[in-house]
């Protein structure tokens, strides 16, 4: 029992970060218009939603479980403040920025109807420097970085992510036009 938060701040982390980086890849694909073709572009958008929100359920279990836990003595600070932790404060204070990242890119997608669509943006937009300050947190801060399969994931998941980024910013994008239109 010893061991239980410990391994539940892992687990939830690595799931966090999993559903994180998937969002972010799904985000590139509807963005690049990759799926355009498809019949049901909305459900397509939910799934967006969905895995961002789902990775703020497990960042919340993530932060939870890590302060739960007896091993390392994480406080409220710990988990809130960047540098604040005694254990590896660099590598946590990645994780506490993307918490914070990750709590304005989730409240203001729910608020996105009543934002300006420029602010909305360029929040949303900060979801790319997110995807690299978690990614960052979970190879610093984690022993599970020594882990092939996982070190194999986050690498096979940069490379994606930078090379979708790639093709955004090279492929200009076209107003979408009606059926009608023509």
């Amino acid at each position: 029992m010893t061991y239980t938060w410990w391994y539940l701040a892992r687990s939830s982390g690595v799931v966090a970060w999993a559903l994180l980086s998937t969002a972010v890849l799904w985000g590139l694909l509807l963005s690049t218009r990759v799926f355009d073709r498809w019949p049901s572009p909305k459900w397509l958008t939910d799934f967006h939603r969905f895995l961002g929100g789902t990775a703020v359920v497990f960042t919340g279990v993530h932060v939870g479980t890590l302060v739960a836990d007896s091993y390392v003595h994480f406080g409220i600070a710990d988990v809130l403040v960047p540098l604040a932790s005694h254990w590896h404060p660099v590598a946590v204070a990645w994780g506490v920025i993307s918490l914070w990242i990750l709590v304005a890119v989730e409240v203001t997608s729910l608020l996105m109807r009543r934002l300006p669509r420029r602010t909305w943006h360029a929040i949303h937009t900060s979801s790319f420097f997110l995807f690299f300050t978690s990614t960052l947190h979970a190879i610093t801060a984690g022993n599970d970085a020594r882990n092939p399969i996982f070190a194999m994931a986050c690498t096979g998941m940069l490379a994606l992510v930078l090379l979708l980024t790639l093709v955004r910013l090279a492929v200009p994008r076209t107003p979408k036009t009606s059926a009608r239109a023509g």
